[in-house]
């Protein structure tokens, strides 16, 4: 019927072409939700948590990596870098990595971010024996304990209009990690440091 009306008008129906849109070339290695929100873990170096976030720095931003042990929330490794791109995560691994003895098999957990997506960090977790978990896309809650740390870093620490320089930014954050690893009571450790927390379970 609308058929022949159209045609009887002399109306011509134009459909919208599909966008083609240019693929970035690079595949994302997306790990399946291994974690599930099982943030109580029974030993250390059982399950890492890996995320970046941001700091200001001067009219630019600085990227910080960070991998928390969940056993007791403690920053067992970190990397800065003006770019945000693979090798920044890859390097705080390796710290972390170094850092605890070079365990096996622990679970890395981290969100979808294309540092952690990528065959540069996937091939680097091999190369340390470890496996790999991913948040659900979109579901920030999935990785909340390194939420609820950048949200701590940023509201206890940073200045609100930042560093004017990289130098100082990184002396900075490293000096707040330092303290929060050693010093700052931590509700999920009995109001206990997170080192102090690894300590008494040893």
């Amino acid at each position: 019927m609308a058929r022949t009306l159209m045609r009887e008008s002399g109306v011509v129906s134009c459909q919208r072409r599909p966008h083609k849109y240019k693929s970035s070339g690079v595949e994302a290695l997306v790990a399946p939700h291994l974690l599930k929100r099982r943030f109580d873990v029974d030993a250390p170096n059982t399950v890492w948590c890996g995320d970046v976030t941001y700091i200001k720095v001067g009219k630019q931003w600085m990227y910080f990596a960070a991998v928390l042990d969940l056993f007791a929330r403690r920053m067992v490794g970190w990397s800065f870098s003006m770019t945000p791109d693979a090798a920044l995560t890859c390097e705080a691994l390796r710290m972390a990595v170094e850092l605890r003895g070079r365990p096996k098999g622990v679970l890395f957990h981290s969100d979808q971010g294309c540092q952690y997506t990528s065959h540069k960090f996937r091939n680097e977790l091999v190369t340390h024996g470890l496996r790999q978990s991913m948040s659900r896309k979109g579901e920030c809650w999935d990785n909340a304990p390194m939420e609820r740390f950048f949200g701590s870093l940023k509201s206890e620490w940073v200045p609100k209009e930042g560093y004017s320089s990289a130098h100082e930014a990184q002396l900075d954050v490293q000096r707040y990690v330092m303290r929060y690893n050693s010093r700052r009571p931590h509700s999920y450790d009995g109001y206990r440091s997170p080192v102090a927390a690894e300590q008494a379970a040893a």
